[in-house]
């Protein structure tokens, strides 16, 4: 054993992926959080972590080697004043990855506003695909694997980077701790408006990130953005490649839509024989991420043909437009969107995909920059797609979406009752529709609520 580390926070993506990479690397794991649940809580205690609820001190006195704290502790924490007035030594999540997992690893971090997930899903799938058998951490459960991290048996490694902060005690963007040989930037818009002023102050951070990837490394970017190309313009010493989508784009890694959904695509590369992509996927910007994926695992030796078969192969990620049930030709899905972008995007996918019939989109606006109301001009024609739009209201949200009911150009609700808002979808929805849950939270449990009341609904049809 290597000693006894102990997370705070540990029900988090993020930190629970530290946790299982810990227990891994035969370290004692316990930890501590607010809400011990599935199904993150069942993935811990399978790797044998002890859990514990709340935040209390004795959870700190059988004394750890080191306390690794998450992003979400601040001062005023029970434990955290422990920690403190203890000396007992911590850590941030991040920096522990980077001292115990990350150093000497060829690092492939995925960065940007959207698409994190997916991508650093797809890469991963690739490389293992490929048999480089890499050590991941991501923000979610790829199907492949039905795990959101571990150590891997070789040098590679493929973290999703987040620019949000990396903790109470360190304010710099998580990702300045990983140290990325190859990075792909997917795209850059503002965000996290309660830890930044403006997309300059994000800018930033994506910059001092530029700073730490070698020369010998590579920048996988899009094509066409003038946000990172004002980021670039501050510095950049590593080669760039670029992607884009469409017969026009003069992108390094091209792809020409075969479908309109995107599920059926054909990519170019300048002096290369053309490939042809098919996959389960759907949405331009899952063509997107998987032209980054295919990009940053060429870095890595990976040829493009070897990607586009791991792509025909690769099985989606939890909570991005996962299937969650189908009942009588209703189609239920949930999807993580946390954004005007991400969810413009995501309905424009589904709608392509099944153009014949309805699209409802039933919407929690729950991140931390859409309940300050910062992208509130944006949300009504992010749901264009969709036919019709339940909004919900967060209890804790200050101030009122009904001015977003009000701007919608497609027929759209309120509800600020769960089972309220569960009655009215199972009354709207009908055989041939597609229904897709959007939020990044829990959503108070809707999920499985609406897809047992529809069963219950539609028995005898």
């Amino acid at each position: 054993m290597k000693g006894h580390i102990h997370i705070l926070g540990i029900c988090g993506t993020f930190m629970g992926g530290i946790a299982l990479l810990a227990r891994e690397c035969g370290y004692r794991v316990t930890g501590s959080d607010a809400n011990v649940y599935p199904p993150m809580s069942t993935q811990l205690r399978a790797a044998g972590i002890d859990l514990m609820e709340g935040y209390l001190p004795e959870h700190l006195q059988d004394t750890p080697d080191c306390v690794v704290v998450g992003n979400a502790m601040t001062r005023g924490n029970p434990a955290v004043e422990y920690m403190l007035n203890s000396g007992l030594p911590y850590t941030s999540g991040p920096q522990w990855l980077a001292e115990n997992l990350l150093r000497d690893k060829w690092v492939l971090a995925v960065s940007g506003t959207h698409g994190k997930t997916s991508t650093s899903s797809l890469l991963a799938w690739i490389l293992e695909y490929a048999g480089l058998a890499p050590g991941f951490l991501i923000g979610g459960v790829p199907a492949n694997f039905g795990v959101s991290a571990r150590a891997g048996t070789t040098d590679f490694f493929v973290v999703e980077a987040d620019e949000y902060d990396t903790a109470f005690f360190d304010k710099r963007s998580k990702f300045l701790h990983y140290r990325p040989r190859t990075l792909a930037i997917n795209n850059l818009e503002f965000d996290h408006a309660d830890i930044f002023d403006d997309l300059a102050a994000i800018q930033r951070q994506f910059h001092h990130l530029l700073r730490c990837v070698p020369g010998e490394g590579l920048v996988i970017r899009p094509a066409s953005s003038p946000a990172i190309d004002a980021t670039l313009e501050m510095g950049c010493w590593t080669p760039v490649t670029t992607f884009g989508v469409g017969e026009s784009s003069t992108a390094d890694w091209r792809a020409q839509l075969l479908a309109q959904d995107g599920s059926r695509f054909r990519l170019h590369r300048q002096g290369e024989a053309a490939l042809e992509v098919s996959w389960q996927q759907c949405g331009l910007h899952n063509v997107e991420n998987a032209l980054t994926a295919m990009a940053a695992a060429r870095h890595v030796g990976v040829a493009p043909q070897v990607a586009a078969a791991a792509l025909g192969e690769f099985g989606g990620v939890k909570r991005r437009q996962e299937l969650l049930g189908r009942v009588n030709d209703i189609a239920l899905y949930d999807d993580f969107a946390h954004h005007p972008t991400a969810i413009a995007t995501t309905l424009q996918g589904m709608r392509a995909r099944q153009p014949g019939g309805r699209l409802i989109a039933v919407i929690e606006p729950r991140s931390n920059t859409m309940r300050m109301g910062q992208h509130r001009a944006q949300l009504a024609a992010s749901a264009a797609a969709a036919d019709l739009v339940f909004w919900f209201q967060p209890p804790a949200m200050n101030w009122s979406l009904e001015s977003v009911v009000e701007d919608s150009g497609v027929p759209a609700q309120l509800a600020s009752d769960i089972d309220d808002l569960i009655e009215r979808v199972v009354a709207e929805a009908r055989p041939g529709d597609q229904v897709v849950i959007m939020s990044n939270g829990g959503f108070g449990g809707i999920h499985q609520k609406l897809l047992a009341r529809l069963q219950k609904a539609h028995r005898h049809d």
